[in-house]
């Protein structure tokens, strides 16, 4: 089980990562974000979840495969409808998963 200071940690570990100030986290690398917690929005509100990690995954494709294969891992929204993003339930995963998957996202954004 995995939590917002294990996300603080993996992300902070990785070289250029800068973490913006926010309710929860929030962390860029060359000014692109790569993992943030997930701002819950209902009608009227907005609450910071850090028990859920939104997590950059490159295209619809690896989303989609993500969503699919590990439903109770991975969710989505329909605010999200379109971004290469998923949602991450941070109590589902464990910490060497939770590094795996942060690395990936940082990689992505990460500049060549």
């Amino acid at each position: 089980m995995a939590d917002a200071d294990d996300v603080r940690r993996l992300a902070l570990a990785l070289p250029g990562v800068e973490e913006i100030d926010s309710d929860g986290f929030d962390f860029r690398v060359a000014g692109k974000g790569f993992v943030w917690s997930y701002p819950e929005r209902s009608v009227g509100r907005r609450l910071i979840r850090t028990d859920v990690a939104v997590l950059f995954v490159g295209d619809e494709a690896e989303k989609q495969a993500l969503l699919l294969g590990e439903p109770g891992l991975f969710f989505t929204t329909r605010g999200y409808d379109g971004w290469p993003l998923v949602m991450l339930r941070l109590a589902e995963v464990d910490v060497q998963r939770l590094g795996e998957l942060v690395t990936d996202a940082w990689r992505m954004r990460a500049p060549s």
